[in-house]
């Protein structure tokens, strides 16, 4: 069975075949690290990370570069008006950003560079496309990309270059006076002394610092070479930004820069884009604070398919709860049968599921197929156990599927539950023995205690069990 993927160049799902033996160079683009991500970026970070983990379901190895941007014009006049240094401002967001990665169970990759390490690289392919013809200096000391000399410039966004909007680029009013077209977009912007303050780097082309499309096009071939298989992103990034990197890129190799391009739809909440103004906006934090755990989060960040809209809503985490909770209490049933089958009723369903669900993960990523198969292999797991037709052995092989399945998805609920405390053990057993003798009140008032201290009663045919609220 082979993976294949929407290619947003080609507008087609092609097979996934990586250049390089079976090893996949991928390359993502990460957070400017000014505040706090924010969910819409953790829709786009946790797909990244689906498509990580089925690439490697499917065989692959996986290279992978995430880039940390620390310069643009935020985090610059995030440093000036703090009048600290731009690494000093930037540090706590890093920190923040690698703990909501760990937070919502993202593989961690193999490169994660940051633009300030990576001038030098910047400057060099900018004096490659100076002597190549591509980009030229403007009169106040700026670096621009020529468009006009790369005549496939448009072919991600499908867009001709004569439609193209006049500040699509990207740069500020100034620089319109500045550049030989409107649409020409900046490589190095000149030192600004009223805007920049003391964040400036030395160049061949005097102080500046680098545009944000460079930036990327630099990291990427000096850790993933001059062509790679898979860039993603945001659908917010494929014009211009990545329109830009396919044309600096291959301006200075001459070679295709992305085989695969894969594009995530935006994130609304209650169907409205988000703001701070409109008060709907949330990031990580503000989820957790509210009582939802990052598996929660990461459930329905997933569970909607990535070329299509995601419509974030508060009931959307509770049904995510409810979800997981679902799959959890079976995990729980089959981790207690202890007798043998003397038929075996699961291969089949089981043989089934796993079909359905590599299937589904091979059509472009197809979630909400392989949550379905899920949903019913559930559905009949239950139903084998109330029959008392499901033995140790086939328990185990459940399990072991929910193991290579959550190697993709890495939000089942597959952690033995912690032991409750003693007290609160010794509560249900008072609960038990009030029942054996039929003391209804004392049962009421145990069971009450219990669910003061967090904790739900579920009686089964195997006994009553404690399940934490």
């Amino acid at each position: 069975m082979r993976l294949k993927l929407y290619n947003t160049e080609t507008r087609e799902k092609e097979e996934v075949v990586a250049k390089h033996a079976n090893q996949i160079r991928m390359y993502t683009c990460g957070p400017t690290i000014y505040a706090f991500a924010h969910i819409g970026n953790f829709r786009t970070y946790v797909f990244e990370d689906l498509l990580r983990r089925t690439l490697q379901f499917f065989g692959f190895s996986v290279e992978q570069a995430m880039n940390l941007t620390d310069i643009d014009d935020k985090t610059i006049r995030g440093a000036i008006a703090k009048k600290i240094a731009l690494n000093a401002y930037t540090e706590p967001y890093r920190i923040a950003f690698f703990e909501d990665m760990k937070t919502l169970s993202i593989q961690p990759v193999e490169h994660y560079p940051a633009a300030t390490a990576y001038i030098p690289e910047m400057i060099h392919l900018i004096e490659i496309l100076l002597k190549k013809g591509f980009a030229y200096k403007g009169d106040r000391g700026s670096i621009y990309y020529k468009i006009k000399q790369f005549p496939s410039y448009g072919r991600l966004s499908h867009l001709a270059l004569e439609d193209l909007k006049v500040n699509a680029s990207g740069a500020n009013e100034a620089d319109e006076y500045d550049k030989e077209n409107a649409s020409d977009f900046v490589l190095w912007k000149a030192y600004d002394p009223e805007c920049d303050h003391h964040i400036y780097w030395e160049s061949p082309f005097g102080r500046g610092r680098p545009g944000w499309h460079i930036e990327c096009s630099a990291m990427a071939m000096k850790l993933l070479g001059a062509s790679i298989d898979i860039h993603c992103g945001g659908i917010d990034n494929l014009f211009p930004h990545h329109e830009n990197e396919i044309a600096q890129s291959e301006g200075c190799t001459g070679c295709r820069f992305v085989r695969y391009w894969v594009h995530v739809e935006h994130l609304l909440v209650d169907h409205k884009k988000m703001s701070k103004s409109l008060g709907n906006f949330y990031t990580l934090r503000d989820l957790l604070h509210k009582g939802y755990t990052g598996q929660e989060v990461r459930y329905l960040l997933l569970s909607t398919h990535y070329r299509t809209q995601l419509n974030f809503q508060m009931a959307g985490l509770d049904a995510a709860r409810s979800s997981l909770q679902r799959i959890g209490d079976l995990i729980q049933r089959l981790r207690e049968i202890r007798t043998f089958s003397a038929a075996d009723y699961a291969t089949g369903p089981l043989e089934r599921a796993a079909l359905l669900f590599k299937t589904a993960l091979a059509d472009d990523l197809n979630i909400s197929s392989a949550l379905a198969a899920l949903f019913d292999l559930v559905r009949e797991l239950n139903a084998l156990c109330d029959e008392q037709k499901l033995g140790v052995q086939e328990a185990g092989k459940a399990l072991e599927l929910f193991k290579q399945w959550d190697a993709v998805l890495a939000v089942l609920p597959l952690q033995a539950p912690e032991e409750a405390p003693e007290e609160v053990r010794a509560l249900l057993e008072k609960r038990e023995e009030a029942r054996r003798q039929k003391n209804f009140s004392v049962s009421d008032a145990m069971r009450d205690a219990l669910l003061a201290r967090g904790y739900l009663i579920e009686d089964t045919p195997q006994g009553a069990r404690l399940k934490k609220r």
